[in-house]
């Protein structure tokens, strides 16, 4: 087996984890806040991968070994930096994600979530100034028919829950693309560890300024957030992470796409959801935009995401 073919089994596997955890992060909010949750399965995530990048600490010198002294010392300064960025972006993703699917179901998160593909494209053209194909902009303007059609209710109000996720998928989006950066230029393991510890840290403070985590919370919520901490964060973040090295971005956002369709058969199957007929079309329409946005192109049109 290639690498290619191991990146994008590893990206389906990823993709499959997160979809399902979709059912995990709904029965977690019955008993504790969203951002004291996030706080304590990014800890255990961050204690399982940190485990797994001291085990490979001698895996990693050796790597090193060919290294000039200024490469060394640039791998290991864009691991920390990278570890800091992808932890911020993934913060402020995961707590608009929790918030939003207390208000939602996890099928809609799930489709709603996936709308980072869409963005990724216009945050590059934004940041990077990379001049995208016309079909990214139809396939945007798809994702935005599919999103009205799947969150705007009578009177053109937003479920709350709705917008909170739209909210994260702008973050998931920059969290790619940081990602992308920097995994090409660090230790994907250890970055991956860094970036739990961020979320952790972070979502710590906040959940100690605006919540009131207590023992008999976490206690109740045990089982989703070692759920959650050590197969969707611990697992399913690392190895999107070890998978980008091999896959080109482009098919990499596609195979993780499918954790939408994931979620929503996980929300029927496990939490006997159900969505109507509008929001059925409206997720349709917008996986169509996920899969156009993907379509090859002429070559020389090709956008570097």
């Amino acid at each position: 087996m290639n690498k290619k073919t191991l990146g994008n089994l590893l990206l389906i596997l990823t993709a499959f984890i997160w979809g399902t955890a979709f059912v995990g992060q709904r029965t977690g909010m019955e008993d504790i806040g969203p951002i004291t949750f996030n706080a304590c399965r990014m800890a255990l995530a961050a204690l399982v991968i940190g485990l797994l990048a001291w085990c490979m600490r001698k895996r990693d010198a050796k790597a090193q070994e060919a290294f000039s002294y200024d490469e060394k010392s640039s791998y290991n300064k864009n691991t920390v930096i990278g570890g800091v960025c992808c932890g911020a972006f993934l913060t402020l993703a995961a707590l608009f994600q929790q918030m939003g699917i207390v208000y939602t179901t996890a099928g809609k998160a799930g489709f709603i979530t996936a709308m980072y593909i869409l963005l990724v494209p216009v945050f590059n053209l934004i940041v990077f100034r990379a001049k995208s194909r016309p079909v990214i902009w139809a396939a945007v303007a798809t994702g935005v028919i599919g999103l009205y059609l799947l969150c705007v209710k009578e009177g053109l109000s937003l479920n709350r829950g709705d917008a909170l996720v739209s909210v994260c998928a702008l973050f998931f989006a920059g969290h790619i693309l940081c990602c992308d950066y920097f995994v090409q230029r660090g230790n994907p393991v250890r970055i991956s560890a860094i970036q739990f510890l961020t979320v952790t840290v972070l979502s710590t403070v906040l959940a100690l300024i605006f919540e009131h985590p207590g023992w008999e919370q976490i206690a109740a919520a045990v089982i989703p957030i070692i759920w959650l901490g050590v197969l969707s964060g611990g697992i399913g973040y690392t190895l999107q992470i070890v998978a980008q090295q091999y896959t080109e971005p482009a098919v990499a956002s596609l195979l993780m796409s499918l954790e939408s369709v994931f979620a929503v058969l996980a929300g029927t199957v496990f939490l006997g959801e159900r969505m109507s007929g509008r929001e059925i079309i409206g997720c349709a329409i917008m996986f169509s935009a996920i899969v156009l946005v993907q379509l090859p192109g002429p070559a020389e049109d090709q956008p570097q995401v």
